[in-house]
């Protein structure tokens, strides 16, 4: 991916503070023509810059107020259809293919500790999955952001 200029980290870092903004409002915040602001916004996005509208949707308003985090241990050779299985229960809303211990991290969201042991379960069910540890998380310390980031500017490439 091509790094991004002063003027990208300019634009997203307004799109951070308010993503509700106007592509007009953007560029009169930014000094910016409309046309510039279209452009970059375009541009963005086709480099796939913007995550998913999902990851602002808190699920505690969906009735689902625990998150855990599991650490799945698993045969190797079966890691991917293992992967397959696990994005087939709809609680799990994120996993990572970890180095450590275990092999991958999944996060889930559970109505509560009753859920939660159901979804551990399935994931434990799936074939060539060893083990899992699950840690309940017990509040958000760090939110997701990345406006430390874009106020730091682009990084210089390598």
């Amino acid at each position: 991916m091509q790094p991004l200029d002063s003027t990208d980290t300019r634009l997203l870092l307004a799109l951070a503070k308010d993503p509700r903004r106007t592509v007009v409002a953007l560029a009169e915040k930014l000094g910016l023509s409309r046309n510039t602001v279209q452009a970059r916004m375009a541009q963005l996005e086709k480099k796939s810059v913007f995550l998913s509208f999902e990851r602002r949707i808190n699920t505690a308003s969906l009735g689902y107020p625990l998150t855990a985090f599991i650490h799945v241990h698993v045969q190797q050779q079966k890691l991917t259809a293992i992967t397959e299985r696990i994005s087939e229960i709809p609680e799990v809303i994120e996993a990572f293919g970890v180095t450590g211990q275990a092999d991958i991290l999944v996060r889930v969201v559970s109505a509560d500790a009753e859920d939660l042991f159901r979804i551990n379960g399935k994931i434990l069910a799936c074939e060539g999955v060893e083990r899992c540890d699950t840690s309940l998380a017990m509040g958000e310390l760090v939110p997701f952001r990345v406006a430390p980031l874009l106020a730091r500017g682009p990084r210089p490439a390598s």
